[in-house]
Order: C-alpha cells, then sequence, then structure tokens
C-alpha cells in the first residue's frame, strides 16, 4: 500500500470511528436526571427561541476527525448546544471560542449559529466532560463517571497532540485521563489560566479559564488572554519538535 492510500484509508477509519461514536453518543440514556432536564429545556423552550426546534439530547463531538488539538468544555448550554445539537453553538461562550479559533486558523469561520451555518474546525476537535445539559451547569460525579467513556474514546481515536481543557471541571478530567494513562505521574498541577503541562508519553497539556459570562462579563477572561492559549496551542502544532513550557516537569 502506497503512502497515499495508507493515509486515505485511515482518514476513512478515523471518520468511521467518529461517526459511530456520535451515534452512541446521541442514544445515550446512562443518566435519568439529565435527560429529563434536556427534554424539559426543548420542551419549554426561552422566549427567544420560541419558534426553533431544540435538540433536547447529548450533544455529540463536532469537528475534525483526524484533529491534533482537543478542546473538552464542560457541557451543553441548556439553551445553546442543547438547543443547536452542536457543541458551544448558538450561546456567548461559543460566540468567544469560535472567534478565538477563527482568528488562530482552527476555523473557517468567526460565527457558530446552527448546524447549518457553514462552520468547519481545522485540525481541531470538540468534546466535553458531560454531553447532556445539567441543571445550573453542574453535573454530579456520577453523571461525569457515565460520561467518562465518551471522553476516553475521542483520546483514543484521535490520538491528538495538544489537548486544552476550557474550565477547572475540563482541567480536572483530562488530568484523570493522563494520570490513568501513565502520561503523567508525581503531584497533580493546579488549574489556572494558561496552565502547561508537558509529557513525554502524551499529549501536552493546556488549560484555560472558561468563556462563560462569568468570566468573560467580570474581565476574570479577556480577548487577549483567551486568544495567547490558542496561539501557544497552534505554536506546539506547529513546532518540529515537541515544545516543553518553562518550569518544573511534571
Amino acid at each position: 500500500m502506497g503512502a497515499s492510500a495508507y493515509w486515505a484509508a485511515a482518514g476513512l477509519n478515523n471518520r468511521m470511528a467518529w461517526r459511530k461514536r456520535n451515534e452512541e453518543i446521541i442514544a445515550c440514556t446512562a443518566c435519568p436526571r439529565l435527560r429529563a432536564h434536556c427534554e424539559q429545556v426543548a420542551e419549554e423552550k426561552r422566549r427567544a427561541f420560541r419558534h426553533s426546534t431544540y435538540w433536547g439530547a447529548p450533544v455529540p463531538d463536532f469537528g475534525d476527525a483526524r484533529a491534533q488539538l482537543l478542546l473538552v468544555g464542560l457541557a451543553p448550554a441548556a439553551h445553546g448546544a442543547n438547543r443547536t445539537g452542536r457543541m458551544f453553538t448558538g450561546d456567548r461562550s461559543g460566540d468567544w471560542l469560535f472567534r478565538a479559533l477563527h482568528k488562530s486558523g482552527f476555523a473557517n469561520q468567526a460565527e457558530a449559529v446552527s448546524q447549518t451555518d457553514g462552520l468547519q474546525l481545522i485540525n481541531c476537535a470538540i468534546t466535553a466532560v458531560c454531553h447532556c445539559a445539567p441543571p445550573a451547569n453542574k453535573p454530579t460525579p456520577e453523571e461525569i463517571r457515565n460520561c467518562r467513556p465518551w471522553l476516553s474514546g475521542v483520546i483514543d481515536d484521535l490520538q491528538p497532540r495538544v489537548i486544552l481543557a476550557l474550565g477547572r471541571v475540563a482541567f480536572k478530567a483530562v488530568l484523570d485521563q493522563a494520570y490513568e494513562r501513565e502520561w503523567l505521574s508525581g503531584k497533580r498541577p493546579k488549574f489556572g489560566h494558561a496552565v502547561e503541562v508537558a509529557s513525554d508519553a502524551g499529549p501536552h497539556l493546556l488549560g484555560s479559564y472558561h468563556p462563560s459570562q462569568q468570566n468573560t462579563f467580570t474581565g476574570r477572561l479577556t480577548e487577549e488572554m483567551f486568544d495567547a492559549v490558542f496561539a501557544r496551542a497552534q505554536q506546539l502544532l506547529l513546532a518540529k519538535r515537541p515544545v516543553r513550557c518553562q518550569g518544573e516537569r511534571l
């Protein structure tokens, strides 16, 4: 098999695995509380979206099935991804995220309003710790555990070079994966904006404040801070050799 045929076959396998996992995510009923909440929100709707048809089901992963950058968020927003059916689409957090992705070359456009808006991610994929919108944006530990196989699966399939966790809960979930897979050992690093964790055995890990209104409206997260994290991710992917973070290696 020639090189071009090999990579074509690899790409097909990735897309098939991606599609199969997303079908299984959408059909998941492991968390009755979350399913009931998503369906209730989809029926009652927000006044601004009263004429919209809500997705109201677990939200699948989104992006490039061969991505080297994997973004991990917390969960779909009740009137964002739970409405549109696509990660980070249709809410203010998504406005911030896709603007930054477009600016850094990971998306073909900055707007994300629906599944049919033409948005495509470039060498980037988005998943979440929890695939259903939780009440008050707070999934229980059990609900996070129930969704953990989906996170493990997308990491196994993509084998990303960089994983960027958006928020403290996502950062913890990524670290749990890293220690379980023995990418890391020793003391667990603390979460913070632009924190980096280098590993010989696995991907380079990055952390960022979540682009929630709580962070963006208060100035805790600025556009410059958010852009810098994605610029760093692009730098890591473009480097010929793995780029080590400064300071003590964990």
